[in-house]
C-alpha cells in the first residue's frame, strides 16, 4: 500500500518557505504522494440556506498551482488532487493544466475528480450545478481524448472540439483519473469509468456498503477489482500506532492500494506541528 499525506490546506498558511519544507520533508521521509483538496470560492455562511464545512474564511491553495510549485522543489513524490471539482471547470483547460503539471513534474500527477457539493462555486464560475453528475462522464471522455491524440474531433452533449488538440501531451499519453464521492450513483459511475476511488471513509466498516456497490458495478462493467485503485485516509488524530496498524490491516484485506495521512483537525496551530506529525507517523509506521 502506498502511503502519502494530505496537504493541510485549511491550517497550514501561505508561507512559501514552509510549503517548500513540507513538500521536501514528505519526500525525504518516504511518503509516496501529496494529496490536496480543491475549492475555488468560499461562501458567506450567513447566506440563507447555507450549509457546508467550509466558508470564505477557509484557506485553500489552488491545487494545480500549488503542485507546480512543489514539483519544482522535489524529484520523486507524486501529486494527487483529492478532488478537483471537475464540472465547475472548463474541461479543455483542466486537460491543459493537468498536462502541464504532468510534463513539468516528469509524470507525477494523479488526477482525482468529483462533482462537489457547493452550488455557490458553480454559480460563481458560470456552470450548472444541477447536471454536474451527467456532465462529468463526458468531461472524462474529453480529457482522455485530449491527452491521447494530437488532434481531437469531439461532438457531445456539452462539448464540441473541432479538430484541435493540446501540446505538449502528457508523458504517458494519459493521466490516471480517480474519483471521489460516496452516493450510490457516484460509486456506480466511478466503477464504470475511473481508475480508482478516493474515499473519505475512515474504516472498512463504514465503507462496507459502498465497497459492495463498487464490486458489483465493476463486475457489471466487465472490470476486475485488481484494475481499480482504492485510496482511504487515516487521521493522525484517530488513535495510536496500534490503532493505525489495525486500520492498515483491515484496509489491506479489502484491496486498498493507497492511503493518505491527514494531520488536520488535531489542534495544530503551526506548520511545524504538522511536519512533526508526519515525522512521528513515518517512524511509527516503519515507512
Amino acid at each position: 500500500m502506498e502511503i502519502g499525506v494530505v496537504y493541510p490546506q485549511t491550517e497550514f498558511g501561505s508561507d512559501p518557505v514552509s510549503i517548500r519544507d513540507y513538500a521536501q520533508l514528505a519526500e525525504s521521509l518516504g511518503y509516496r504522494h501529496i494529496l490536496a483538496y480543491d475549492h475555488v470560492l468560499g461562501a458567506n455562511p450567513e447566506r440563507p440556506g447555507w450549509h457546508g464545512p467550509y466558508t470564505y474564511m477557509t484557506m485553500f491553495q489552488e491545487p494545480f498551482v500549488l503542485f507546480s510549485f512543489m514539483a519544482g522543489i522535489t524529484t520523486r513524490i507524486e501529486f494527487a488532487t483529492g478532488i478537483i471539482i471537475l464540472p465547475q471547470r472548463q474541461t479543455a483547460l483542466v486537460a491543459k493544466q493537468a498536462t502541464t503539471l504532468d510534463v513539468l513534474s516528469g509524470g507525477r500527477i494523479r488526477l482525482g475528480v468529483g462533482i462537489g457539493w457547493n452550488d455557490v462555486e458553480y454559480t460563481s464560475l458560470g456552470e450548472n450545478f444541477q447536471n454536474r453528475g451527467r456532465r462529468i462522464v463526458e468531461q472524462i471522455q474529453v480529457l482522455r481524448a485530449l491527452w491521447a491524440q494530437p488532434l481531437v474531433n469531439f461532438s457531445g452533449k456539452w462539448h464540441t472540439i473541432p479538430d484541435a488538440g493540446i501540446n505538449p501531451l502528457p508523458v504517458h499519453r494519459t493521466i490516471p483519473v480517480w474519483m471521489g464521492g460516496q452516493a450510490e450513483p457516484a460509486l456506480r459511475r466511478m466503477a464504470q469509468i475511473a481508475d480508482g476511488w478516493m474515499t473519505n471513509y475512515r474504516t472498512v466498516q463504514e465503507a462496507a456498503n459502498a465497497l459492495r456497490i463498487i464490486d458489483v458495478a465493476l463486475g457489471e462493467a466487465g472490470r476486475h477489482k485488481t484494475e481499480f485503485g482504492l485510496e482511504w485516509r487515516i487521521s493522525y488524530a484517530s488513535g495510536n500506532p496500534d490503532e493505525w496498524s489495525r486500520l492498515f490491516r483491515e484496509w489491506e484485506q479489502v484491496g486498498a492500494t493507497h492511503v493518505s495521512v491527514n494531520t488536520m483537525g488535531c489542534g495544530f496551530s503551526t506548520p511545524q506541528q504538522h511536519m512533526d506529525a508526519l515525522q512521528h507517523f513515518a517512524r511509527e509506521s516503519g515507512l
